[in-house]
């Protein structure tokens, strides 16, 4: 079997977008885009998925449901208190093994569907575990975060063709439990949380000696919902004990050596990049490090504000059409050539950059 590529940041490849070309037909591929009819009318979230380079809307009752061998775009619209216009904010979320192509497109397609609500939308990239917290609240019941792509699902083979999955139920409350799938290894267990062995037809529960209580529920939920999907056929059964202990139970999970961790990054340092074509080309040029004051933001410019929590791409008003069309682009070459190619980027403009203000005045 072959294992999927992880996704190499470093080897990313942004070209196709902000180019001349790309801009020039963007909103004529945008309103072409059977996808986005009918998208962003009314207040709610909306998610498609990239299959075959193909936009594909998911359907309601998979929301919160990611696999990290696929690329999703999420969009939320909101209407802000004591006003009437609609508002978006635009996401594109990054499985840790979706592929260049795949990053590719959900990029492309990110900026043509901004392009289809005329630039309105604040767009942000999401990255699998490193999610921003805007990003995590769109799914109160928690994320479920699954391996391979939605082809290997139940749903997609036979039950009995089926391959086993171990779920981890990680939270301390059963709103902000998160699911994710781990490896069937036994170092993939522990003492302190709730996993659940999916089996396609028998379903398992594992209670271990120290899990929280809501992750009990989170997962007697899950399993039940599970049971439902597959027409009631699954058998349920349930552990509250150390898998390991039990001889027959143990012969589910593999072993696999732990990898040397690695050495944790140093205090960061706060970085301002200024985006800028005054030279006739668009490129970065640092700006600032250390402190980083708010009227260092020139409008007439765009700005990486690479800060401890977030990385904002920063556009001034008066910036050229060059430079704000380039600004998710630099940001994302940027970011992959510094220890923290994992962080989520958010697109905000002079008039909507309050947490990227509020978090340059921290400690």
């Amino acid at each position: 079997m072959i294992k999927p590529k992880k996704y190499d940041w470093n080897d990313s490849n942004m070209a196709l977008v902000g180019s001349q070309k790309d801009r020039d037909v963007k909103k004529g591929a945008a309103e072409t885009e059977k996808a986005w009819e009918g998208s962003g009318q009314k207040v709610g979230l909306e998610i498609w998925r990239i299959v075959k380079f193909k936009v594909q809307k998911v359907p309601k009752d998979d929301y919160g449901k990611f696999f990290s061998g696929d690329s999703y775009i999420v969009l939320n619209t909101y209407i802000n208190p004591d006003e009437d216009d609609l508002e978006y904010d635009l996401h594109f979320w990054i499985g840790k093994y979706s592929t260049q192509d795949e990053y590719g497109t959900v990029a492309y397609k990110t900026v043509e569907l901004d392009t289809f609500h005329n630039d309105k939308p604040v767009q942000h990239r999401e990255i699998q575990g490193n999610e921003s917290t805007l990003f995590s609240t769109y799914f109160p019941k928690g994320m479920e975060l699954m391996k391979g792509g939605a082809e290997s699902g139940f749903k997609h083979v036979k039950p009995t063709e089926y391959k086993p999955r171990l779920y981890q139920f990680v939270g301390t409350t059963y709103a902000n439990t998160v699911i994710k799938e781990v490896g069937l290894y036994k170092q993939s267990l522990n003492k302190e949380d709730v996993f659940v062995l999916d089996k396609g037809l028998e379903i398992i529960q594992i209670n271990t000696p120290n899990c929280d209580k809501d992750e009990k529920v989170k997962a007697m939920h899950y399993c039940l919902k599970l049971k439902g999907d597959r027409c009631g056929r699954p058998k349920i059964s349930q552990i509250d004990d150390d898998p390991m202990e039990d001889e027959e139970m143990a012969t589910n999970f593999g072993d696999k050596t732990k990898k040397n961790k690695k050495t944790p990054p140093g205090p960061h340092t706060r970085k301002l990049i200024k985006v800028s074509d005054e030279s006739g080309v668009c490129n970065m040029v640092t700006a600032a490090e250390g402190t980083i004051e708010q009227d260092q933001l020139d409008p007439n410019d765009v700005f990486i504000v690479d800060l401890p929590k977030s990385i904002y791409v920063w556009v001034g008003d008066n910036a050229s059409p060059d430079e704000k069309k380039n600004g998710m682009a630099y940001a994302h070459s940027y970011v992959s050539k510094t220890d923290r190619p994992l962080r989520s980027i958010s697109v905000v403009n002079q008039r909507r950059a309050h947490h990227c203000y509020k978090e340059m005045l921290e400690a």
